[in-house]
């Protein structure tokens, strides 16, 4: 299985969580093979946005979500 990443981002009502204000305006950067991609990924966009304080980007390990039983140490994951 690949190691899917999806990059994401929005307002929040504090920058300290991850309580988006509106998921309908849910800025979706895409779904990447590998972290290091989204990680380009996220940091791109994060900097686009670096100026405002409310919005948020995320990097989620989505091969995590979908096979959550093995282990993080795993060689194979």
């Amino acid at each position: 299985m690949s190691k899917l990443h999806l990059v994401f981002g929005g307002r929040v009502a504090d920058p300290r969580t991850l309580d988006f204000n509106d998921l309908a305006t849910i800025d979706v950067v895409g779904v990447f093979p590998d972290y290091a991609s989204a990680e380009k990924a996220w940091r791109a966009a994060a900097q686009r946005t670096v100026d405002d304080a409310e919005m948020k980007y995320v990097v989620v390990h989505l091969h995590r979500l979908l096979e959550p039983d093995v282990p993080l140490d795993d060689p194979e994951h």
